[in-house]
């Protein structure tokens, strides 16, 4: 049996794939953002019920250990910021099970940074900024404009329904209409999940790069909260930026309040344990940082195969990747 053992990407792709990094290590550097690198192994997961963490058996000074594939670097950065490193951002390996198709590899990179002292709207306009970098002076002016977009007006605008006071039923018909899924015991949060992927998302950032603002409270993941001033409804403070359909960024207004984190990740694994999921250990070393004090401040991380697969007109991020999977 004959064995593929090509590249996905062709030898120039990859040589341009390097020249973008280039440039993403020149926008940081201009700007004094320190380069780091964290570990990819850790004693913690991450709990989001919607992700699928990989951990392997290691041997270390403490006997045999079950250590986790980072899905993203942001516990060790955030420890680093809590040391005092001041803005930080990597280029770093991540690795989410499941996840393999267009968009999608089981291990990837993801740029994330972290700027102590920004607010989400300057975290915001930098984040675009970096995208018309990578895209290139002709690519980048043709992205259009900077939009902000609020998550409760796409939803009205779209399906005619308020995602935060639409009755659950409502919903979970709409949302069989559109994925064509059984939705009749799916959360409220998958639901509305299902309807922004089928629904929303492929109109978003054409003509311009969208940002969506003010995400259910229940989806704030490691972010504050605040409250909406349409009516006082809790709302995340966070965003996710898109371009040509395709979501590139995905940024916090972070939390830094470590019994709130704490609390956020017993929720987390008590809802993977209701879903039928196996928990996942929690990093006790993220949350003792937190107790120590990490300053405030915003940070973004962002899917930059899927930057570098828009800017240079592929069709896939296995295209812009050396060996994505199967053929690693």
């Amino acid at each position: 049996m004959a064995v593929d053992w090509r590249p996905t990407a062709t030898i120039e792709t990859l040589r341009e794939r390097a020249r973008l990094l280039g440039e993403v290590r020149a926008f940081f550097a201009e700007r004094g953002v320190l380069e780091v690198e964290t570990p990819v192994l850790g004693r913690g997961g991450s709990t989001d019920v919607h992700l699928a963490s990989l951990s392997a058996e290691a041997t270390t000074p403490a006997g045999r250990e079950r250590l986790w594939l980072q899905t993203s670097p942001e516990f060790a950065m955030k420890r680093l910021l809590a040391a005092g490193a001041g803005p930080i951002f990597q280029l770093a390996r991540c690795f989410r099970d499941g996840e393999v198709g267009r968009r999608h590899n089981l291990e990837f990179t993801m740029l994330e940074w972290y700027r102590p002292g920004f607010t989400l709207d300057a975290l915001i306009e930098e984040s675009a900024e970096l995208v018309r970098c990578v895209l290139g002076r002709e690519l980048g002016d043709e992205a259009g404009p900077l939009r902000r977009r609020r998550y409760r007006d796409l939803f009205r605008e779209t399906l005619d329904i308020d995602p935060f006071t639409a009755p659950l039923g409502e919903l979970r018909r709409m949302a069989e209409e559109q994925g064509g899924l059984a939705m009749g015991e799916a959360p409220r949060d998958d639901c509305l999940d299902l309807l922004l992927s089928f629904a929303i998302e492929p109109q978003l950032g054409r003509g311009g790069i969208d940002v969506v603002v003010d995400y259910p409270a229940s989806q704030a993941a490691l972010a504050r909260r605040h409250r909406d001033p349409e009516d006082g409804e809790w709302v995340a403070s966070r965003f996710e930026l898109y371009l040509e359909g395709l979501e590139l960024a995905n940024g916090y207004d972070e939390l830094t309040d470590a019994t709130e984190q704490a609390a956020r990740f017993a929720e987390d694994n008590a809802a993977r344990r209701a879903a039928g999921l196996p928990a996942v250990d929690v990093d006790a070393r993220l949350v003792a940082a937190l107790e120590h004090g990490m300053p405030e401040g915003s940070g973004v991380a962002l899917g930059i195969d899927r930057l570098i697969q828009l800017a240079l007109g592929k069709s896939s991020v296995a295209e812009v990747m050396a060996f994505a999977t199967p053929r690693c």
